[in-house]
């Protein structure tokens, strides 16, 4: 069966999760963890990748990015996906892969989702039991949105600069939406759409994303399509019964 074609495109917003090769740790410690931020940061400026937000997590890494060119996201992730790797294996005396096949990516209507996909990444730590709270966790672009530090990874989305009219005014605002988060039950269509590799966003987005890729962007049904069943004429059949 054919792979699906990826949705990619410039200017838009992504989410992309990679995972460790059968569920293993591509972390086993913040050296490790470090190492991949750093990897990331050259390239993704070099390419024109702006990185909104992002979570390390044990076993997966996702970044919240808008690429200024289609083919910049996944030479982004082949770039640092094969250094990471590389250096994975010297440190800790292993041989192959520490990715599960093919990294993942979901296209989001930046407009109506950029802040949600925003805080479900940065409490993904929560989630996974890492940390109490998404701003304890330094592996994540959490600390830099509620004010605790400077990530020189991150780059502001401009939609993000409405939640408040001063840094602080925003800090402020996205600390509260965390904590309110952490309580809450995750939102599932970004882990259904990172699933399935599809888009999410109102009916207009998904036309216009359709238009500029030309190409359907909403999967049709699975299998075969149905064909019309021909029903048989009988001759004889051609008295109308009566009630």
């Amino acid at each position: 069966m054919a792979r699906r074609p990826r949705l990619v495109l410039a200017g838009e917003l992504h989410h992309v999760r990679l995972r460790g090769h059968s569920g293993q740790p591509v972390f086993v410690d913040d050296v490790d963890r470090a190492a991949f931020v750093d990897m990331l940061r050259e390239p993704a400026a070099r390419l024109g990748v702006a990185i909104h937000a992002y979570a390390l997590l044990d076993d997966e890494v996702h970044l919240l990015v808008t690429p200024g060119a289609a083919d910049a996201l996944g030479r982004l992730v082949q770039s640092v996906g094969r250094r990471y790797v590389a250096a994975f294996n010297r440190r800790h005396q292993r041989r192959g892969t520490a990715w599960d096949g093919r990294f993942r990516n979901s296209l989001l209507h930046a407009g109506s989702l950029l802040w949600p996909a925003m805080v479900w990444i940065e409490t993904l730590p929560v989630r996974a039991g890492l940390v109490a709270r998404a701003v304890d966790w330094n592996w994540s672009s959490a600390p830099h949105h509620a004010g605790r530090r400077r990530d020189p990874l991150l780059t502001d989305h401009p939609l993000f600069w409405l939640i408040g009219n001063t840094p602080f005014e925003r800090e402020l605002a996205h600390t509260h939406v965390l904590a309110t988060a952490e309580q809450d039950t995750p939102d599932r269509r970004f882990t259904a759409a990172v699933d399935s590799m599809a888009l999410v966003g109102p009916p207009e987005f998904v036309e216009r994303i359709a238009q500029a890729l030309e190409r359907p962007v909403v999967p049709g049904p699975r299998g075969r399509p149905r064909t019309k069943k021909s029903v048989p004429v009988s001759v004889r059949s051609t008295k109308v019964d009566s009630f």
